[in-house]
């Protein structure tokens, strides 16, 4: 199988190599070609551009930051839409809005290719070992085809149904759940040390009784430690994903008081200038607000 990776970020770089050692053969390409350059030594070949990833391959992988570069990608400038061959599949990994979710499926099929939705649950650490979370969504044969590189770079794979869509609606369901988990976690930790509790016996207190799941225990840990750089998911990232949220909350007349709430966390957070920080320094305007 042949497979075009495009985005070499932080979760991209560590999914990329992921599939190399797995066995896959990899044409990688990246906005900033210093990222790529160092597939060569992997064994895999580095593409000038989108398009040349996209010739000849089986799939296509994305992996980039937001719509605006996923929209440049397939569609001009990147233009791997004409690139990519007749029946190949684009499996976008990436958390994009639902809107272009449906427009990719679209403009795909006019093409006679394929198009799976597959964002990820995970953060670069889990990438790296191969223990993602995949939710994927298309046709069934093609989610199937797929299954080696999602087998590869994760430990579950969820098939959602025929609607790739349903994928980036549940993947940005789950981050909206993960943000709020994250400001619950700062107050909690706020209103503790406010009384002379010491935030390391506050988290093995709850991850010890029922709150033990990963998320309260990556996270507390990082809350607790203030450990907020280098970013796993960068915060800009963080406050994107809430807008895609709320964006598809509007469209389905769904109030969201909460994913408002965090909105107003992440737009404090960048005023206070940690646009470099990870998503979860929105602890830090929680502590502010406190008086820590």
């Amino acid at each position: 199988m042949k497979i075009g990776f495009v985005g070499l970020g932080s979760m991209g770089s560590c999914m990329a190599r992921r599939l190399i050692d797995a066995g896959h053969a990899l044409t990688v390409y990246n906005r900033t070609p210093s990222r790529a350059e160092p597939f060569r030594a992997w064994g895999a070949r580095v593409a000038d551009s989108v398009s040349e990833a996209a010739t000849g391959a089986d799939v296509l992988i994305s992996m980039v930051a937001d719509d605006s570069a996923l929209e440049a990608l397939v569609f001009p400038p990147g233009d791997a839409l004409r690139a990519l061959p007749a029946c190949a599949v684009h499996a976008s990994m990436s958390t994009i809005s639902v809107a272009l979710s449906r427009r990719l499926a679209d403009a795909h099929a006019e093409r006679r290719q394929h198009y799976v939705a597959a964002p990820v649950f995970g953060r670069p650490e889990a990438a790296a070992a191969g223990k993602l979370f995949v939710v994927a969504a298309g046709p069934n044969d093609q989610v199937h085809r797929c299954e080696p590189i999602f087998d590869a770079l994760g430990q579950k794979t969820f098939n959602i149904g025929l609607d790739a869509s349903a994928a980036n609606v549940i993947k940005l369901a789950g981050n909206f759940l993960i943000s709020t988990v994250i400001e619950s976690l700062a107050e909690c930790l706020a209103l503790a040390r406010k009384h002379g509790i010491d935030s390391h016996t506050l988290l093995d207190v709850l991850t010890g009784t029922l709150f033990s799941a990963p998320i309260y225990r990556t996270y507390g840990t990082i809350l607790v430690d203030q450990r907020f750089d280098p970013p796993g998911f960068a915060l800009p990232l963080g406050m994107k994903d809430n807008a895609l949220v709320l964006a598809a909350a509007q469209a389905a007349h769904v109030p969201m008081p909460m994913a408002s709430l965090v909105r107003d966390q992440f737009l404090a957070a960048m005023a206070a200038g940690l646009a470099n920080a990870d998503w979860s320094a929105i602890a830090r305007i929680t502590f502010r607000n406190a008086g820590l």
